[in-house]
C-alpha cells in the first residue's frame, strides 16, 4: 500500500514538473526567484524530448509500482486521469520533437512579454 502512494505521489509531481516546465515563466513573472529553478527545469524537458529519454521520474515511479506488485496500472483516479497526460499511447519521436518546441515556444513567449513588459517599464521610467 505505501509504494503504490508513494508511486501515485511521484507520478503527481512529475505532472507538477511538467506544468512547472511548461508555464514556469509565469512563476517567474510573479517571483524572479524563480527564474534559477525554471530555466534548468526548461533545459532538461527540452532535453528529454528530443534525446527520447525517460525521465527519472518515470523509473522511479515503476520501481515503486513494482515493489507494491503491480504489473501494470490500475484503474484508480490517479492512473485514470493523470497517466494519460504523461504517458499517452500516441507518444512517438516526432511528436516528443513537437513537444519541445511546444515547451520552447510557450517559455520564449512568456519570457519575451516579461522582457517587453520590464523595457517598457524602464523607458516609461525615463
Amino acid at each position: 500500500m505505501l509504494y503504490r502512494i508513494a508511486a501515485d505521489t511521484v507520478l503527481v509531481l512529475h505532472l507538477a514538473f511538467i506544468l512547472f516546465v511548461l508555464f514556469g515563466g509565469l512563476l517567474v513573472a510573479w517571483k524572479r526567484g524563480f527564474l534559477a529553478l525554471h530555466l534548468p527545469a526548461v533545459a532538461w524537458g527540452v532535453f528529454v524530448e528530443l534525446s527520447g529519454r525517460f525521465c527519472p521520474l518515470t523509473g522511479v515511479e515503476n520501481a515503486l509500482r513494482g515493489l507494491a506488485g503491480e504489473a501494470g496500472y490500475e484503474a484508480g483516479f490517479i492512473e485514470h486521469h493523470l497517466l494519460p497526460l504523461i504517458y499517452p499511447a500516441w507518444l512517438s519521436i516526432p511528436v516528443q520533437y513537437a513537444l519541445a518546441a511546444v515547451v520552447v515556444v510557450v517559455n520564449v513567449s512568456i519570457y519575451g512579454a516579461l522582457l517587453w513588459r520590464r523595457r517598457r517599464r524602464s523607458d516609461a521610467g525615463r
